[in-house]
């Protein structure tokens, strides 16, 4: 009789099946969705790489077994994929995304900034003091729903306030389609309460102000210090810049964190699907109201004034919807606007060139 002691062999040698090692650019988190884009020769002839860092002077790009610098362009930002051409890098082809976050840039040149490509889940960080805004959590939200992306709203320094309670409640009001999660970010809370999000294959990316601890949850993520921090400003609580470029890093098991500089401004253009998000209680009553234009001031049969006047929700939420609203569109009409009159003096210049050519 042949005995059988595969019950004593460690489960790999019994038959059960190793797990499949990952390869470089899974580990960077190359997708089929990525993948059905090119072809067999494009993966040979222009091998994909991933943009893992930006900064002024170029992009840095990593791929399997390529690791190098392109010239920056505006094209193209963190977590892009690029199919390199080595003979000219110049020519590299940006593929189509999953998913963008961006804004309207800051200043008078009413252009989009890319911020981050790419992502799975945004973790928008705030902290449990003068910090929270909720006016400002509304538009990182925003953000996350225009681009597709999944939203967390994680609260730190918890453990530096009497009561998150508070906290907690305010956020909550945002969307009940928003997970909120509290922790210190010095413990070891991160690893365990941002793990369902963190999974490999998956990109996540930390946005918020300066000094609410995106970078410390980086590091407790990866258990060392790899990205540098500070402490905030005691008087007020307002952070110091110490993250000045978005940048991934990559844990162990192949989750791709994004690691953002603080922004002090945030103004939306092109979301107008992810602010009625957001407020998508009060876009819902707006289609009940009397005329289409209503502005929810004075005007008759409007649905909104009445839930207020019901206690449906506060003044201070349509306030900032409106706020939001009109900024939106503002936005959104200025940069149209640019972008119209940059393609008139384009097609200017080629009919001056077409003529001095004659």
């Amino acid at each position: 009789m042949t005995r059988d002691y595969s019950q004593f062999l460690p489960p790999s040698v019994a038959g059960t099946p190793k797990p499949r090692q990952r390869t470089e650019l899974e580990i960077l988190g190359w997708q089929p969705f990525f993948a059905q884009q090119i072809s067999a020769d494009d993966l040979t002839q222009t091998p994909p790489v991933r943009v893992i860092a930006v900064h002024r002077s170029g992009l840095n790009v990593r791929g399997d077994g390529i690791e190098t610098v392109l010239l920056p362009r505006a094209d193209a930002t963190a977590g892009d994929w690029i199919l390199l051409n080595g003979v000219q890098p110049a020519l590299s082809v940006v593929l189509q995304r999953k998913s963008l976050i961006q804004r309207r840039a800051p200043g008078d040149d009413r252009r989009q900034q890319l911020i981050a490509a790419n992502v799975d889940t945004c973790f928008i960080v705030t902290s449990c003091n003068q910090d929270f805004n909720i006016a400002r959590l509304e538009r990182y939200v925003a953000l996350a729903f225009e681009a597709e992306v999944t939203p967390v709203i994680i609260l730190t320094k918890a453990d530096r306030c009497e009561d998150p309670a508070p906290f907690v409640e305010a956020a909550s009001t945002i969307s009940d389609r928003v997970a909120i999660v509290v922790l210190n970010a010095l413990s070891e809370e991160p690893k365990e309460k941002l793990r369902p999000w963190c999974k490999p294959g998956q990109t996540v990316a930390f946005l918020g102000s300066s000094g609410v601890g995106k970078s410390t949850l980086v590091n407790a993520l990866f258990g060392d210090d790899a990205v540098e921090t500070a402490s905030v400003r005691e008087d007020d609580d307002k952070g110091r810049h110490t993250t000045r470029h978005r940048q991934l890093h990559f844990l162990p098991d192949g989750c791709a964190v994004m690691d953002t500089p603080g922004m002090r401004e945030l103004q939306l253009a092109d979301a107008q699907e992810g602010v009625e998000e957001v407020f998508s209680d009060l876009a819902a009553l707006a289609e009940h109201c009397r005329f289409r234009n209503c502005k929810h001031e004075s005007e008759p049969g409007c649905a909104i004034r009445a839930a207020l006047h019901e206690d449906a929700f506060d003044e201070a939420r349509l306030a900032r919807w409106n706020k939001l609203t009109a900024e939106e569109q503002s936005n959104t009409a200025a940069m149209a606007k640019r972008k119209s009159a940059g393609k008139s003096l384009r097609k200017t210049i080629k009919a001056i060139q077409k003529t001095n050519k004659k």
